[in-house]
């Protein structure tokens, strides 16, 4: 392990350009790759944070069919979108790249050449599954079929999403073409292998036996699987015209696999920023003094501790990452976020709905983060984590600091008198934070290590509730100047520290205090806390107050609540399937139901039956009892008086004893809640016949 590294490269994994960020990216990736390249630079650091589109592979093209594009219109939409939305959000990526790109195209040419050239992969004639009707080779993600593993029905040819698991298209079961619906034939092509099975034994010397002890049990468990289940060659070429072409005699036609030609996008967006900064990109990702960290979602998992390591292993100029801290997934409302059925918060939209709001959800999402396990965002949560934390807790306290320094010292730093042990204490306790909220950061621990930053606001408030200048002020103004005067240094405490989780907060807060220029000399600017006597001086000017945080109200949250509602409803209209017909009947037979408004004018639960219900019902001929299957649905009291319609020549049947005289029409919604059939008109009087 490298504990003294002179620079580190970051890498964020590279968001696909199918669609827009949404909040299961940001928790899974780019708001804790922030928080820790933000953390590493104030620790004075020589840090690389890379990211950028992945612009290529079947999904793009896939896009571009259905919307009557090119791929490049798809790439350069969602771009646009993408990079937009990470400037505003602030995530602080030294370069943001795309794989599209020409820095891009000559790194990976160049990369697969001197591997081809080295003899590091293994050519092969296969048979892989071709569609007739479109003429064409069907890549992983234009086949979908039953997974040999779970039993899904709906796994793809590279994964299946149900239960992860890593596929070829010929593992499939029943496979079929997304593009026409056809059952695929096998057709023989040419192609180029990585031979992953070679590289085991260096595998688990370097990863089950180097990284045991410091790898996230969720990331070394996955691996270890897929180590235990034995590596297979994987191809590195594909049958496509969306790529890099393949750079050697014989690849014609053919492109690098999107899976390999991504993750050198890290290397090429390093390459980017280093010629626009004047500096050597090369010991960034060549020099052991360098620690590389990839941060990644649990579906990258594989790629990123197999694949790509293998790759640079292969190569033989490269550093290998030394951690890759992957999360699990984030659900939303309780349901799998998904691009596809638009189930998902989009972070362009929210910052829209919540202008000048960015550090409120990167607050949530980390107080939520999927660390070990998957975890859910509810709009609910949302609202009561900035309300009763964010506003009553770091604001409040914030707040009161500022506006009664303004109040008794016009905004000036009091001079303190001598401490109190309370002052001590607390003023010890507050030098303790940076290394404890430091440890935690280095671990990959950040809900811990945010949870810590907000408990450094708590410690403000109870030193402040405690002390009660307020009341003081009256009786001893000295002590309340070194009151004052610490509740300062906590403040500007809080300006630092929240730096890595609160950027936009920390930025307001420093300006507030008058720190925006602060000068730390050449300590790091996260060590200033434990080393610095006083954070802020006496006799320095502060600012007016500001509110760092508005309260969210139930009306902003009903209105994301119904969105989600119009998309749910959205998805079960699509994917609603109406019942086959049933056989053909006759005019005579429709002629034979005599149909008939009516009203409930008694309903009573049928004892020791859970889904029947007695009903007296006007039918204008008589009034009559029928049993219907709806106490589950409905309670008696409610339908009193309600319109419905009967069938009213059903021949009678018995019921748990009950006899009942006809049938009322219901059907289901998409909830799979039943509804009255009911004639819309209300003034439709008992016994009208329904034609």
């Amino acid at each position: 392990m490298n504990k003294n590294p002179q620079r580190f490269t970051i890498t964020a994994a590279l968001p696909y350009t199918n669609g827009p960020i949404h909040i299961g990216h940001l928790a899974g990736v780019y708001v804790p790759a922030d928080i820790y390249s933000r953390f590493l630079r104030m620790q004075g650091h020589d840090v690389a944070f890379v990211c950028g589109s992945d612009e290529h592979g079947v999904p793009i093209t896939i896009k571009a069919k259905k919307e009557g594009v090119s791929p490049q219109d798809v790439v350069d939409k969602y771009n646009a979108i993408i990079k937009k939305s990470f400037e505003e959000f602030g995530v602080s990526f030294d370069n943001y790249s795309r794989t599209s790109g020409k820095t891009h195209h000559e790194t990976a040419s160049a990369f697969f050449k001197k591997m081809f050239e080295d003899g590091k992969f293994i050519e092969e004639t296969t048979k892989q599954l071709y569609d007739e009707e479109a003429s064409q080779f069907l890549a992983d993600r234009f086949v979908t079929g039953t997974c040999p593993k779970c039993g899904n029905e709906e796994a793809y040819g590279d994964q299946c999403e149900s239960c992860g698991t890593s596929l070829n298209a010929t593992d499939l079961i029943n496979p079929k073409s997304t593009l026409t619906g056809a059952v695929p034939t096998l057709k023989e092509t040419r192609h180029w292998f990585l031979p992953l099975d070679q590289y085991e034994d260096w595998l688990k010397e370097w990863i089950l036996k180097g990284h045991k002890a410091d790898w996230k049990s969720n990331v070394y468990g996955q691996v270890k699987s897929w180590i235990d289940d034995g590596l297979r060659p994987r191809a590195v070429t594909r049958d496509l015209d969306w790529g890099i072409p393949v750079p050697v005699e014989g690849g014609e036609g053919k492109v690098l696999y999107v899976w390999f030609d991504a993750p050198i996008g890290y290397i090429s967006s390093t390459k980017e920023w280093a010629a626009r900064e004047g500096k050597d990109w090369e010991p960034y990702w060549k020099d052991e003094n360098t620690k590389l960290i990839h941060f990644i979602g649990k579906d990258n998992i594989v790629f990123h501790c197999i694949i790509f390591p293998v790759m640079l292993k292969a190569h033989g100029d490269y550093i290998l990452p030394e951690n890759v801290p992957a999360n699990e997934f984030l659900n939303l409302e309780g349901k799998k976020l998904s691009t596809s059925k638009n189930w998902a918060v989009w972070l362009h939209e929210y910052l829209e709905d919540f202008p000048d709001q960015q550090d409120v959800l990167r607050y949530v999402l980390t107080a939520n983060a999927p660390e070990t396990k998957d975890n859910d965002f509810t709009w609910k949560d949302f609202q009561a984590r900035n309300n009763n934390e964010l506003v009553a807790i770091f604001g409040n306290f914030i707040n009161r600091v500022v506006v009664l320094t303004n109040k008794y010292y016009n905004g000036v730093v009091p001079q303190p008198g001598e401490y109190s042990e309370v002052d001590k204490k607390t003023i010890e306790e507050l030098k303790a934070y940076p290394s404890v909220i430091a440890s935690s950061i280095e671990k990959y621990r950040f809900r811990e290590a945010q949870a810590e930053l907000m408990n450094l606001a708590r410690l403000g408030n109870k030193y402040l509730a405690d002390e009660e200048p307020w009341k003081l002020i009256k009786t001893d103004e000295e002590r309340v100047k070194t009151i004052m005067y610490v509740a300062l240094q906590l403040a500007s405490a809080l300006s630092i520290i929240s730096e890595p989780f609160l950027p936009f907060t920390s930025e307001k807060l420093k300006r507030m205090l008058n720190q925006t220029e602060e000068d730390s000399g050449n300590t790091p600017e996260w060590d200033i806390i434990g080393t610095k006597e006083a954070l802020i001086s006496a006799g320095h000017q502060i600012g007016k107050a500001e509110l760092l945080f508005s309260k969210i109200d139930d009306e902003q949250i009903e209105k994301q609540l119904e969105k989600l509602k119009a998309t749910k409803t959205a998805n079960e209209m699509e994917n609603h399937q109406a019942e086959p017909q049933k056989d053909t009947a006759t005019f005579e037979d429709f002629t034979k139901m005599d149909l008939r408004v009516g009203t409930i004018i008694e309903a009573q639960k049928m004892p020791k039956t859970k889904k029947l219900m007695v009903l007296k019902v006007d039918t204008g001929l008589d009034k009559r009892t029928v049993v219907s299957g709806i106490a589950e649905h409905f309670k008696a009291e409610d339908i009193l008086g309600k319109k419905v319609t009967v069938l009213v020549n059903l021949a009678p049947r018995k019921l748990r004893g009950v006899e009942s005289e006809g049938m009322i029409l219901m059907t289901e919604n998409s909830e799979g809640k039943l509804v009255f059939v009911n004639p819309d008109e209300t003034n439709v009087n008992n016994g009208t016949t329904i034609n």
